[in-house]
């Protein structure tokens, strides 16, 4: 059985702004991150409702292995995900609950990349984040969670 950590927590008002980082969040079943573009209806994707969501999420991981790799920097706000872990599985927690703090995620998808992020970061990412862009969660539970805390298996 595993066990992670919640390293960074990161919001964004509306499309294309940048992400501020949170010391801690409250997740909102059914609406999202509290402030976040997606829970104001002020995402890029909106328009086309998706519980999917709600809360998204990458591994430090991942970060860590694109500028070892191809020597480009992707710091976890500029990943345009709200929650960074180290130690989980995203990959494999589609279709599974799993517990972030007090709150309970479901990992309803993987999340694809699009170009959009290079263009705003003008930094070619799309095909160095295929397969490892992160997971779309629905909020199964709210509650606040906060930096450092554990991420589980709810199983």
């Amino acid at each position: 059985m595993w066990e992670g950590h919640l390293l960074h927590i990161c919001v964004a008002e509306q499309t294309s702004v940048e992400m501020e980082e949170l010391v801690e969040a409250k997740l909102i079943a059914g609406v999202g991150i509290e402030g976040d573009r997606y829970a104001t209806g002020m995402g890029r994707f909106s328009y086309k409702f998706d519980k999917s969501r709600e809360v998204t999420l990458i591994e430090i991981e991942t970060l860590q292995a694109i500028q070892r790799d191809a020597g480009i920097e992707l710091l976890p706000q500029e990943s345009r995900r709200n929650l960074t872990t180290r130690g989980v599985p995203l990959n494999h927690l589609v279709g599974k609950e799993f517990c972030v703090g007090e709150s309970v995620l479901f990992g309803d998808r993987l999340n694809r990349p699009c170009k959009y992020l290079d263009e705003l970061l003008d930094r070619p990412l799309f095909n160095l984040l295929l397969n490892r862009s992160g997971l779309n969660c629905s909020i199964v539970k709210g509650g606040i969670v906060r930096r450092g805390d554990i991420i589980r298996p709810s199983w």
